[in-house]
């Protein structure tokens, strides 16, 4: 099982992954393919984000029974502790501060 999300992408890009996956939502797309298919349908979703942000999620045999990755600009970003896999937040930026 695998689910992919995206935010902002372009139209090509969100025709391109319903011709894999089944979009249950707009910008959520589910699937059951294998790890070579899945790295495949990623590397569309890198080569067409433009400034969107997308997360992949796929079942695995990690402590959590899943794992993610990310791409694009997103307060929330993977972080490992101790082997197992979170999501940590970046603060948001400050009028001003510049961070």
């Amino acid at each position: 099982m695998l689910v992919i999300v995206l935010e902002n992408a372009p139209p090509r890009l969100r025709g391109r992954l319903a011709v894999w996956l089944l979009e249950v939502r707009a910008g959520v797309y589910v699937g059951n393919y294998s790890r070579r298919v899945r790295e495949h349908i990623w590397a569309q979703v890198e080569e067409g984000l433009e400034d969107g942000n997308a997360v992949l999620v796929w079942r695995s045999k990690a402590e959590a029974g899943f794992d993610f990755k990310t791409l694009g600009k997103n307060r929330r970003m993977p972080a490992d502790f101790d082997g197992v896999q979170l999501v940590s937040f970046h603060p948001e930026p400050t009028e001003g501060t510049g961070f």
